[in-house]
């Protein structure tokens, strides 16, 4: 029994073992005083979370170059078995490769970040977090009219960054054009009701524009792109049944369904104050003859 002792104590592999839990607790530690030295000094949630997971990805690194470096030799024998495996290996494992290779892309590529309202897969929602192998989306639609959350938290594999496209809402231009279409009788004056739109417009999403507009400059100066107008702009159509207004002007991308209930309430208001001079329309039928027609009961 002392000599089984002696030897295990004295054998080199167990002592390799030994060495590598003491380097993994040591980094495991160092680790979490990190992410708690983070939590106390940095106020900034977007900054902590992603110096929390660099932090993390920094000791998955240092854990596995600890391991290479201890049991290398054990290792160098399994270099021709690894060889004629890694075929195999690759293609079992070609979903989890693509989505760290997602995972590379996106955080490399400037695809989104948390916090970014994104399309993913057909799923869309905001950015909670990105794994190595997912990214975490609170989703938003669905049955739920609106940019609303509906409550679902989805999990999207990173790899979809290479087969679909990715629609980012908030990303380098955080503002969207949206509309509101408006039906006016005929005879109502049309003068007066551009300017309702245009003051309605101003008064709800004018702050909006010197944003939007240096935003917009930004962009410009980084990709090929033209000038856009972000000012609220109405243009009129008119067709068989009434006139049609169009009211486009930017909006948060976050702030699109509060913005068209305060519209469309501020405007509803200024119409009732012109007393009849402009008139909603409504789909309706109107009897312009009688057809001559009699019909004659007889009992």
């Amino acid at each position: 029994m002392e000599d089984f002792v002696k030897r295990w104590l004295y054998d080199p592999v167990v002592g390799k073992l030994v060495a590598a839990m003491i380097g993994f607790l040591i980094i495991v530690a160092l680790v979490r005083f990190v992410h708690r030295s983070l939590i106390r000094h940095v106020k900034d949630t977007e900054v902590r979370y992603r110096a929390r997971k660099f932090t993390t990805f920094v000791g998955y690194v240092i854990g596995i170059l600890l391991a290479t470096t201890i049991f290398s030799k054990q290792l160098g024998g399994l270099t021709i078995a690894l060889g004629v495996a890694g075929a195999g290996i690759a293609f079992a494992l070609q979903e989890v490769i693509a989505s760290v290779a997602g995972w590379l892309a996106v955080s490399f590529g400037n695809f989104f970040k948390t916090g970014d309202r994104v399309q993913l897969g057909g799923i869309k929602g905001d950015v909670i977090d990105i794994g190595i192998l997912r990214t975490t989306l609170m989703e938003c639609g669905q049955w739920i009219n609106g940019d609303l959350y509906n409550g679902r938290v989805v999990r999207v594999a990173n790899s979809f960054v290479f087969k679909e496209p990715v629609f980012n809402y908030s990303g380098d231009f955080p503002f969207l054009w949206d509309e509101i279409v408006l039906p006016i009788r005929y005879g109502s004056d049309h003068l007066t009701t551009r300017a309702i739109l245009h003051q309605v417009a101003q008064e709800i999403v004018g702050d909006y524009v010197s944003y939007a507009q240096e935003a917009w400059k930004d962009l410009v100066k980084k990709y090929m792109i033209e000038d856009a107008q972000v000012e609220p702009m109405v243009s009129m159509t008119a067709n068989d049944n009434w006139m049609e207004y169009t009211l486009r002007y930017v909006v948060a991308y976050n702030r699109r369904r509060t913005t068209k209930d305060r519209l469309f309430g501020r405007i509803l208001d200024e119409i009732e104050k012109t007393h009849g001079a402009v008139k909603l329309a409504s789909a309706t039928m109107e009897i312009v003859k009688d057809s001559g027609i009699s019909v004659r009961i007889q009992s």
